[in-house]
């Protein structure tokens, strides 16, 4: 008897560093655990700013503004982020702006309609563009090219661009998990039920994943 998939829906933003830390973590994880659980991976949408223009907005000024720290605590936190992704294999490179991602979670759903396979490597490019490339993910140019690179068509990346095509889809997504208490990613949710917030190390996620397959399997 095959065993009861484990239901992980992963709620981020391509623009949200932890959220490239959480996802490499929970990915070394779920190749640990191996055999020993079945685990099906959802991306849910989360714009850490829905109400960003579409030219972006200087980082550094960015963050001051938004949580009021300074030009030291910006460096020492992005220092931070850069181990920790570089502990685990990931690469974090100066980004100068950042940028509007809304349009980037509308060819994620699409993504996610022709198969996981192809959202999980759309997501994957995605973080690689923004934060080892410094790419502009609002750009629709960048965008048709990453979901190339993943593997997606580019004549149908394009006209859902051109369009407002899966646009009511993402916000009911967003505002889904925003009645549900998540104002802050990442925050992955297991088996809709459990939460894991934050980019946890992957020991975490390891001994949630093994208990979870015990249960769902005795």
């Amino acid at each position: 008897m095959s065993a009861t998939p484990i239901r992980i829906d992963f709620v981020s933003d391509v623009v949200c560093p932890w959220c490239a830390i959480g996802l490499t973590a929970l990915e070394q994880a779920i190749a640990r655990v191996g055999d020993a659980a079945s685990v099906e991976l959802h991306f849910q949408p989360f714009e850490l700013n829905p109400q960003m223009a579409a030219e972006g907005e200087d980082t550094g000024e960015h963050l001051a503004r938004k949580y009021g720290i300074d030009a030291e605590q910006i460096a020492r936190n992005r220092e931070a982020i850069r181990e920790r992704g570089a502990a685990l294999g990931f690469t974090f490179n100066a980004r100068g702006r950042i940028y509007n991602t809304f349009d980037a979670h509308r060819l994620l759903h699409w993504a996610a309609l022709e198969s996981a396979e192809r959202e999980r490597a759309l997501k994957h490019v995605l973080l690689r563009a923004y934060f080892t490339d410094g790419e502009d993910v609002s750009s629709h140019p960048v965008l048709v090219r990453l979901a190339t690179e993943a593997g997606l068509d580019a004549t149908r990346a394009q006209q859902i661009l051109d369009s407002g095509e899966y646009a009511d889809e993402v916000r009911a997504r967003e505002r889904y998990y925003l009645e549900r208490g998540i104002h802050s990613v990442p925050a992955i949710v297991l088996n809709e039920r459990h939460l894991i917030s934050g980019g946890q190390p992957v020991e975490v996620f390891e001994q949630a994943l093994r208990q979870l397959a015990a249960a769902n399997n005795p």
